[in-house]
């Protein structure tokens, strides 16, 4: 069949000249269709193809006909090479002034996308700095998103792409790897799409300032979708799509700036790429609720982690079942946003300065010991001053950020029941009896904040300082190692008044030479012998006055205890006669209070 004359067309005349040619062809071939490709003139001739491709469908992707005069338009005769990776890009053979040509007389509203490979591993802010900074054009990145392990983007200008190609394999990172940078025609992004009409843009944004309540400056837009005003309209509104939910966000940024809070509980978010640009457009929100949405993986926060947030509600997601330890899902969502106070709300441990001095040790001072002792005796007593007081969220900065800590239940001869132990038994790491690398692993608590997590899960507790026996195991210029013994007993909880003996074992170092730091830190706990409960918490001797010697002379004989017992049962019920009766009475029908205690 002759080749039609090449014809010049107007982009407005692309689609109606092509299916008029279409259907001429199709009633003389019926057997197969034609297509047309662009010559060097920006003129169309006809190629027979096979039945496969019935039709050319407008606004798809379309290798043929999409984006003429764009860096990879190609002739009919151009050979072409594909290049091996998963991004698909097709390189011609086309010089590089004839490129440039096209790119000032083509067209230049076409858009591209620009893809970097293994680009998660790079912080975006030095990624596309690093860019700016070899491009040879300025440009603006249009919806800057993560996709699996890679960073894409979208560029606008035809010149843009090509300067963009020509840096490919020329930014290198900090291990001297390059990275590539592969540009494809792309339709228009989503973000830039215009999905919403006129009218429906401004129904939109009278529906979110329904939501938003001035006097919390906070915006809920829980199950969106469903909003009366959408249905009335029929309106379609899904924030789990890109393009709804940055029309969502322009509406934010221009109407209520001074945003501090933000529901989007209930609208089955399966990934936070529209989300992203929260970090341009409300970067003051403070509160943030994606409960009950489709997350899967906690890596879809890493698309929202430069806000600043205080407060994130997570619970009713997918990926919140994966983990097995409340401390390990802490620890996880606190390593993305270190300034939380609040997750699914509850409070979180903040950290506090808890600074030590430390004499700085010269040879002459590592044979004393003196100072040394005086080092770890007020290490001591503000370590257990912070355990005690309900404030371990401040025992974060005696911790090394690596440091890491396990705990050991042991048993005791003289009370072998360990059942009363149920609470420490959680955390129980016995490297004997655990046979799993996994468990002993999970159960290896590692960085301070992981470490104070657990020590805040577990009881409350009183420790008795005067039971304290230290012994300095070791210590250099750098480094001490010191073990503690002595008695606790837990002042809330099931075995409330119960009391315990423990070992800690410390190893220590000095943090840029001003305090005292904690890299390893070994917690054993066990029941305590008769002897040690009757030696435990035994007031200092201070005089009593006439009331409260009769108090304790009387308690005595109507107890039968010794006297020192009838006095200590008084003092820790506030010298409330009544009160220590009901006491004693209730423990000693449960057979609490050991044989030692009576006459």
């Amino acid at each position: 069949m002759p080749r039609p004359s090449p014809v010049v067309l107007h982009n407005t005349d692309f689609e109606l000249q092509q299916r008029q040619w279409t259907l001429s062809y199709r009633k003389s071939e019926p057997s197969c269709h034609s297509e047309y490709n662009m010559n060097d003139n920006h003129g169309f001739y006809r190629r027979k193809t096979s039945l496969h491709f019935s039709r050319h469908k407008f606004g798809r992707k379309n290798y043929h006909f999409e984006h003429p005069g764009t860096p990879y338009a190609m002739g009919p005769r151009w050979k072409r090479k594909k290049y091996s990776n998963e991004d698909t890009v097709w390189k011609d053979n086309k010089v590089e002034s004839e490129l440039g040509l096209v790119a000032e007389n083509g067209t230049l509203g076409s858009w591209f996308k620009v893809t970097i490979p293994n680009g998660r591993n790079y912080d975006k802010t030095w990624l596309m700095n690093s860019i700016q900074d070899l491009c040879s054009v300025a440009f603006i990145p249009v919806d800057f998103h993560y996709d699996k392990h890679r960073a894409r983007f979208f560029v606008q200008n035809a010149r843009t792409a090509y300067a963009l190609r020509d840096i490919n394999n020329k930014l290198c990172d900090e291990t001297n790897q390059k990275i590539s940078i592969f540009i494809n025609p792309s339709v228009v992004p989503y973000s830039v799409q215009s999905k919403f009409t006129s009218e429906e843009i401004e129904q939109l944004k009278v529906t979110v300032m329904k939501r938003y309540d001035a006097s919390q400056k906070s915006l809920d837009l829980e199950r969106f979708r469903f909003d009366k005003d959408f249905l009335d309209n029929d309106i379609d509104v899904m924030l789990n799509r890109r393009s709804c939910m940055v029309a969502t966000l322009q509406i934010i940024q221009s109407s209520i700036p001074e945003l501090l809070s933000l529901n989007l509980c209930n609208n089955k978010l399966h990934q936070l790429d529209g989300l992203s640009d929260m970090i341009e457009k409300t970067p003051q929100v403070k509160i943030l609720n994606l409960s009950k949405n489709k997350l899967k993986t906690v890596r879809e926060l890493e698309k929202v982690k430069e806000l600043n947030l205080e407060e994130l509600w997570l619970e009713g997601n997918p990926f919140c079942s994966h983990f097995s330890d409340q401390s390990d899902y802490i620890s996880a969502i606190r390593d993305l946003f270190p300034k939380l106070l609040r997750l699914d709300g509850k409070e979180l441990i903040v950290p506090t300065g808890m600074d030590i001095e430390v004499p700085q040790l010269s040879k002459q001072t590592c044979t004393e010991t003196e100072p040394i002792k005086n080092l770890v005796l007020q290490f001591l007593k503000e370590y257990y001053s912070f355990y005690d007081n309900g404030e371990r969220f401040r025992l974060l900065a005696a911790y090394h950020d690596e440091a890491c800590f396990s705990l050991t239940v042991s048993s005791n001869f003289n009370n072998p029941d360990l059942s009363n132990l149920e609470e420490y038994f959680k955390h129980n790491r016995d490297i004997k009896k655990i046979q799993d690398s996994y468990m002993r692993m999970r159960l290896l608590r590692h960085t301070k904040h992981t470490i104070v997590d657990s020590l805040s899960l577990l009881p409350k507790t009183q420790h008795d300082l005067c039971s304290f026996l230290v012994d300095l195991c070791f210590y250099t210029e750098t480094m001490i190692c010191f073990s503690v013994n002595g008695l606790f007993k837990e002042v809330e909880g099931k075995y409330q008044g119960y009391i315990r003996a423990f070992t800690r074992i410390f190893i220590t170092t000095h943090y840029n030479n001003s305090r005292i730091c904690i890299m390893n830190d070994k917690l054993i706990v066990r029941n305590t012998s008769p002897r040690e409960i009757q030696n435990a918490f035994i007031p200092a001797n201070s005089p009593l006055s006439e009331e409260q010697q009769e108090m304790v002379k009387s308690f005595s004989m109507q107890s039968r205890m010794k006297l020192t017992w009838a006095q200590k049962c008084l003092e820790d019920n506030g010298w409330d006669y009544a009160k220590a009766a009901e006491i004693f009475t209730m423990l000693q029908n449960e057979s609490k209070i050991p044989k030692e205690f009576f006459e």
